[in-house]
């Protein structure tokens, strides 16, 4: 008897399962014609955030527009959360699941540029402009979570949704206070994407990444009349920069240290009783990104005692590397193919050729934007290229993110190639593809409770039994002036 009551259990089981699927699947159709039902509403709040340009942690108008369109749908908002003013947590629905999906809208310093295919500065606008497409980011994010609250409505589906507004990705590390925070508590997944000139979505890590802004201090002086009385802060400078560059040879080689001197002093006949120099360090592993940090300080602490200056430094931003999960990367990358890569008129073809041009000897697919990147599991090595504040969510919550094209194939990120790219439709067609993504994804976790037990037993596993979060940028407050040279309290 047991054993006929456990073959029927299995059928029951088998097609329940198969019953979900299959729901899943409708609901995945019946909203990725939602989402096109409201492109010219999403396009415009995009190109609203576009033409703002704002940098970290000065986002407000931008922060202000996500906040009431989710207000307007029937969220609930918090602002200002994490003592940051421009960060947010929209949430709607209860109970579990608890998805979270991430939203940003920072802007870049010194990219303002129209949305042509040449090299053109905005006039009257800001200095600042979209060059890694945050502004499609945060409203696909918006889309996707509004979406899925009418499939939640729609089909009596239990869960809740949590919009989180993040800003000052761009150095400023405003997810890591959130994390920080204890905001990501309670919640099952995250999902995020990113702006690409391709589409996929294959697991894998980023470079884990120390910022921090070393300030010298000197005494003033006239620089030909009496310039033994005057100690230079921008020697200090210098003399730190020399032994860093120095220092490249002995450190490992997938380390990446990057500098700009933010003042140098302001004029030639002066000595500079100031000047200051903004450091980021970078490696795939934490604690050697921390270690080597620790060298650099050391670097300018030799530096002022040799040019008989001071010097003190304020850790900007602070990130680890990604933790990717294959499980929820597979599920992403299902539905990224079920929607399809971007299609462009000819007019955006010519358009993505022109800015094609402007690059010097780089082999550009003109039909990467209709592909989608084959799935490779890298999620065993190490990191490469930039960083990312996800990466602490992904510690803490089992998270998955993919790329859509928002740029013409061959356009990098930070560029005003880019700018130009996500100021026209271009950008928007990825964006709303971006936003199905997200919406599909999010569907399989509400329908499909296996998936994430799997993924968070390979969450579990990839971070550690013995694992406890610890901040790379300790107990200071966010850094909401670092884009303006101020000390921050």
């Amino acid at each position: 008897m047991k054993k006929i009551f456990s073959i029927i259990l299995v059928f029951i089981l088998f097609f329940a399962a198969h019953a979900f699927a299959q729901n899943a699947e409708t609901m995945k159709r019946d909203a990725f014609s939602n989402l096109d039902a409201r492109y010219a509403d999403y396009k415009n709040i995009a190109l609203q955030i576009w033409d703002n340009a704002e940098v970290g942690y000065k986002e407000y108008k931008s922060s202000v527009l996500l906040q009431k369109t989710l207000t307007d749908a029937g969220f609930v908002v918090q602002a200002g959360v994490a003592d940051m003013p421009t960060a947010f947590v929209g949430t709607f629905g209860s109970g579990k699941p608890v998805i979270g999906i991430l939203a940003e809208y920072d802007a870049l310093p010194g990219l303002s540029q129209m949305a042509e295919p040449e090299k053109k500065v905005r006039d009257g606008k800001t200095s600042a402009g979209h060059g890694c497409g945050h502004h499609l980011f945060g409203t696909a994010s918006v889309a996707a979570a509004i979406e899925l609250k009418n499939q939640l409505l729609k089909n009596n589906l239990k869960g809740t949704i949590k919009l989180y507004g993040c800003p000052a990705e761009e150095g400023g590390s405003g997810k890591v206070y959130m994390v920080r925070a204890g905001l990501f508590e309670g919640v099952d997944v995250v999902l995020h994407w990113h702006p690409n000139s391709k589409n996929g979505a294959s697991p894998n890590s980023s470079l884990a990444n120390i910022s921090a802004k070393f300030r010298f201090h000197g005494l003033s002086a006239h620089a030909a009349a009496a310039p033994e009385r005057g100690r230079s802060a921008l020697d200090g400078v210098e003399s730190m920069d020399y032994m860093v560059n120095m220092m490249r040879e002995h450190i490992p080689s997938d380390t990446r240290i990057h500098y700009v001197i933010t003042d140098g002093g302001k004029a030639p006949n002066v000595v500079p009783d100031f000047s200051e120099v903004y450091y980021y360090v970078r490696h795939p592993k934490p604690k050697m990104t921390q270690d080597i940090f620790e060298r650099v300080v050391k670097c300018a602490k030799g530096a002022a005692m040799g040019t008989e200056t001071t010097v003190d430094y304020e850790i900007i931003g602070g990130t680890y590397n990604l933790l990717p999960n294959v499980t929820l990367a597979k599920v992403m990358y299902d539905n990224l193919v079920k929607v399809g890569g971007v299609k462009y008129t000819d007019a955006e073809k010519d358009f993505g050729k022109k800015i094609g041009s402007t690059f010097v000897n780089t082999p550009i697919d003109y039909t990467d934007n209709e592909k989608i990147e084959p799935f490779v599991d890298r999620s065993k090595m190490d990191g490469s290229g930039g960083s990312t504040d996800v990466s602490d969510i992904s510690w803490v919550v089992p998270t998955v993110g993919l790329g859509t094209a928002t740029w013409s194939p061959g356009v990098p990120a930070h560029s005003w190639q880019a700018v130009a790219c996500g100021g026209t439709e271009i950008g928007t067609k990825g964006m709303i593809n971006a936003a199905k993504t997200l919406t599909a994804t999010a569907l399989d976790l509400f329908t499909s409770p296996q998936i994430i037990e799997t993924a968070t037993t390979e969450f579990k596993k990839a971070r550690g039994d013995s694992f406890i979060y610890k901040s790379l940028l300790g107990n200071r407050k966010p850094a909401l002036n670092y884009r303006d040279g101020s000390v921050n309290e």
